[in-house]
């Protein structure tokens, strides 16, 4: 069981969701329509959630027969309790949305988010700035499958630094992925008419002068790059990869 909060300080609570409503309801007592069940790991047992503000404790086994339900209502997004209402701040440390739907404000928590959201956003950039043309033409292709060709460089450093300022996190993660090059150039065989689509991209057939024959079948709901790429990986595909990439 979570030891017990220090409830002697008012507190802050906010809803999760960016946007939040005007005027939102949490549940407080448990019901087959909204479980509030909270499992004490001590007793091995589900113990039943309940707030009642005339109780000591959020936990009905605990409450006696005079309760009296008050609603919990989150207003433009927050919710004040103040440290003179110490059951609704248990009953909120344990409630199963406590988390997901909302969370305690935590200046220094929320402060350290931001910095590391900051700094990745600053490192993304750094690293779009300092890409290559090649590798530039490289990211534009797996990023938005683009041809190339048809756009300027400087379109496309902008699209890209646009990118990695919106989706550090991501962006990082694709200029460091080993699979990078060989997406890229997968997308430029599409590009150059090596490799080509039939039947509404199920099926990718080979479109080299010496050979028309069909790679495989893309499996249905699945990204067909993705395939391409995990093939020429494969023991079977590593030869035809290796003569394709000569052709560009």
């Amino acid at each position: 069981m979570k030891n017990k909060i220090n409830v002697a300080t008012d507190k802050v609570y906010k809803l999760v969701k960016d946007s939040a409503p005007l005027s939102y309801m949490l549940p407080t007592r448990h019901t087959a329509q909204f479980p509030l069940l909270y499992f004490d790991e001590e007793a091995g047992v589900n113990r039943a959630l309940r707030y009642a503000r005339n109780q000591k404790s959020p936990f009905e086994d605990e409450q006696d027969g005079n309760v009296v339900l008050e609603p919990i209502i989150f207003e433009d997004g927050f919710l004040s309790v103040p440290r003179t209402n110490p059951v609704l701040q248990q009953f909120l440390f344990y409630h199963p949305s406590n988390g997901m739907a909302f969370q305690e404000v935590n200046e220094e928590r929320d402060a350290t988010a931001e910095v590391d959201r900051l700094n990745a956003e600053v490192d993304a950039l750094l690293a779009a700035r300092d890409l290559k043309v090649e590798q530039v033409e490289m990211i534009s292709r797996v990023l938005f499958n683009r041809d190339v060709t048809k756009v300027s460089t400087s379109e496309l450093r902008r699209d890209i630094l646009v990118y990695a300022k919106n989706r550090p996190e991501e962006f990082l993660d694709i200029v460091n992925d080993p699979t990078l090059k060989l997406q890229a150039t997968v997308s430029l065989l599409f590009e150059k008419g090596f490799l080509a689509f039939r039947k509404n991209q199920k099926e990718v057939w080979f479109n080299t002068n010496t050979n028309k024959t069909k790679m495989l079948n893309v499996p249905y709901g699945e990204d067909p790059m993705f395939i391409v790429s995990s093939f020429l990986q494969s023991d079977e595909g590593i030869e035809n990869y290796k003569l394709l990439e000569k052709l560009l």
